[in-house]
């Protein structure tokens, strides 16, 4: 028998003797429209990027520089400092501040630090650095009689007198009518401490010209030189009345009526009247101790010849 025969399996169709795998049934295209689509067929949306933004600045923790104030102000607040100052050293230095701005200043402030500083130097009696501030502030041409009085003042306690009158002269010359009188009646106490009585008399006389609130004081004083030079002088006591009732008379007025009381026999008004005159002025102001001094001296010894009590 041949080997065809005795194999069965060799008459088998292709594939007989395997398991044959189902095949899947042909879909339609109505079918397949409906089929969810598979993941490799579905398109993938790009990953979406973060949106650039820009980088927050740190906080800058640097201090800011405060503005660069105004030269003008500075100069201004040093001025209320040199006015509020309670020594002479203190208000000459926030006045030298002041005026260390000048090139800035109008002339009113720069003459108003000038004049702090004046008083500054008056006050520690450095006479001769007073009257150059004060000529120094003439040149502004702001208040000048003004200027001219405190360079008269430093002059007088250099002993100049004639520059001092030199200055109260021009003072009473080109000051407003409001001032005249006081510019002549500071000359002719000049005059009159000096013992140089015709000149006190002559400036006496035009500040009582020109004289309001103070007009007794003036005629007080005109009295004084008047006795000095060995004139008659009436009604005394009706000066002295009229002087105590005056503005001035509790100030200078002291001075003019305790030699008026000493002339008039009264020693104890005069006593007591220029007993208030050196108490006042010594305990006031330095500056006006340092000007009044001629005066307070005239007031001791008028009362070192006054009889004991």
């Amino acid at each position: 028998m041949s080997k065809a025969k005795d194999n069965p399996a060799s008459f088998a169709p292709a594939g007989a003797g395997k398991t044959a795998k189902p095949k899947a049934p042909r879909r339609t295209s109505r079918e397949r429209s409906h089929e969810p689509e598979r993941e490799a067929d579905v398109p993938v949306a790009a990953a979406p990027t973060k949106a650039t933004t820009p980088r927050r600045k740190r906080p800058d923790v640097t201090p800011k520089k405060r503005p660069a104030r105004p030269k003008s102000v500075l100069a201004e607040d040093m001025l209320r400092r040199a006015l509020e100052a309670t020594t002479p050293r203190s208000r000459a230095l926030w006045a030298r501040r002041g005026l260390a701005t000048r090139a800035q200043l109008d002339r009113t402030t720069q003459a108003m630090l000038l004049r702090q500083l004046y008083l500054a130097y008056y006050e520690e009696t450095r006479f001769a650095q007073a009257a150059a501030i004060a000529e120094q502030a003439l040149t502004l041409d702001v208040l000048p009689d003004v200027a001219h009085q405190d360079a008269a003042r430093a002059k007088q306690a250099l002993g100049d007198v004639e520059g001092a009158a030199a200055h109260l002269r021009l003072a009473a010359r080109i000051g407003p009518a409001s001032r005249k009188a006081f510019h002549y009646w500071t000359l002719g106490s000049l005059f009159y401490l000096h013992h140089r009585y015709p000149e006190a008399i002559a400036a006496m006389a035009r500040a009582a010209r020109w004289g309001t609130t103070d007009k007794p004081l003036y005629h007080g004083h005109l009295a004084l030189a008047q006795i000095a030079l060995g004139q008659e002088v009436d009604g005394i006591d009706e000066l002295m009345d009229r002087l105590l009732v005056a503005p001035a008379g509790s100030g200078y007025g002291r001075f003019v009526l305790g030699l008026l009381a000493l002339h008039a026999g009264r020693p104890g008004d005069a006593r007591r009247y220029l007993e208030a005159f050196i108490d006042r002025t010594t305990s006031g102001r330095r500056a006006a101790a340092i000007a009044l001094r001629g005066e307070v001296e005239a007031a001791r010894q008028a009362l070192a010849r006054l009889p004991a009590d």
